[in-house]
């Protein structure tokens, strides 16, 4: 039918004379996007695919984005590098992981007691202007932030039980490289592996545990099955994990099919909330897997005041590390003077 009416329209006369000039006809194809998780595949279907199946099903024929789990495409500490020079469209992770050259990248992932909930992550951001300062650090290297979002608090889940900051002596530790600086003058020996060689690393007991997540992910990608005990203490209340683009990718987009991008990305960041919260609790109640421990409070809070300390030792670092510290202390400051239920104790 195509072929016909263009032959029609270059080849109709008008008053047997005048022939109808042929109108400027552009093949419409599908827009593909290739977007990559930090997350493997068990974790991914949580965190990722419901939120690009949403925006596929929606944009149809226009735009559809592949989804590539963690080191299908490059391996994830190359996911800045790659989607910078276009290599792949979008990523979805925290910027520690991505190995992004910002000066933001310090505060990705868990910032040492940043957050005490999950919705402090969107409040900071989307209320106390971290958006912002995310915006204009990923612009300087060609990046769109598209959004941040909170996934799961920092526990501690190892193979011997934690009831003191003694036993944390020589604990060697799978962990983000903020935290494991932090964590370090506890006596917490950092240690660094592929993420998808920690399995093996807890079952050789090459490491001693991890402080990547939370009791949910602990239980959905297998490590509640090697390691036997959970330490209620948080390190941080959510991990700050992010969408970005490719800038030109971004900008070559009609801003409707920007929008639904958007909404669908902020959609998945409402759905993983509600997902970990909800595991957190179930599975610290029902779950079989972890014995729960924990370091008494006035104990723990010698943690919380050496953390308050190494915020104002990132912030001696530049002006930009300056400003989101400033951001964390003003934020905790009115939330403890809000008092419940934005803080207790």
């Amino acid at each position: 039918m195509t072929t016909t009416r263009r032959k029609f329209l270059t080849t109709s006369a008008l008053g047997g004379a005048a022939t109808l000039a042929a109108p400027a006809v552009r093949a419409q194809s599908t827009i593909r996007w290739r977007l990559q998780t930090y997350a493997g595949a068990s974790l991914g279907a949580q965190v990722a695919k419901p939120a690009i199946d949403m925006f596929n099903a929606i944009a149809g024929d226009e735009m559809q984005i592949d989804l590539f789990y963690a080191d299908q495409l490059v391996p994830t500490e190359e996911l800045f590098q790659a989607m910078q020079r276009g290599t792949i469209d979008a990523v979805q992770s925290d910027d520690d992981s991505m190995a992004s050259p910002t000066e933001v990248t310090v505060f990705g992932g868990y910032f040492p007691f940043a957050s005490r909930y999950s919705l402090d992550v969107p409040a900071l951001f989307n209320d106390w202007g971290l958006n912002e300062i995310w915006a204009e650090e990923y612009e300087k290297v060609g990046v769109k932030h598209i959004s941040a979002g909170s996934w799961d608090p920092c526990h501690f889940i190892t193979s011997s039980p934690i009831t003191s900051l003694d036993d944390l002596q020589g604990k060697r530790v799978f962990t983000f490289p903020t935290a494991g600086r932090f964590l370090s003058q506890f006596g917490v020996v950092p240690v660094s592996v592929p993420w998808e060689d920690v399995e093996i690393a807890l079952q050789t007991r090459e490491i001693d545990g991890v402080a990547w997540c939370g009791i949910t992910e602990a239980y959905e990608v297998g490590w509640a099955d090697i390691c036997s005990h959970f330490l209620t203490n948080n390190i941080s209340g959510a991990w700050i994990g992010h969408f970005f683009a490719n800038m030109d990718r971004w900008n070559e987009l009609p801003e409707h099919l920007r929008s639904l991008m958007a909404t669908c990305f902020e959609q998945s960041h409402y759905y993983r909330q509600h997902w970990y919260w909800a595991g957190e609790a179930r599975l610290r109640t029902e779950g079989t897997k972890l014995e729960l421990t924990s370091i008494p409070d006035a104990e723990w809070a010698s943690v919380e005041g050496a953390a308050r300390d190494f915020w104002e030792e990132i912030a001696a670092e530049s002006d930009t590390k300056r400003r989101v510290v400033d951001v964390f202390r003003a934020y905790n400051a009115a939330m403890d003077k809000a008092g419940r239920p934005y803080r207790y104790g």
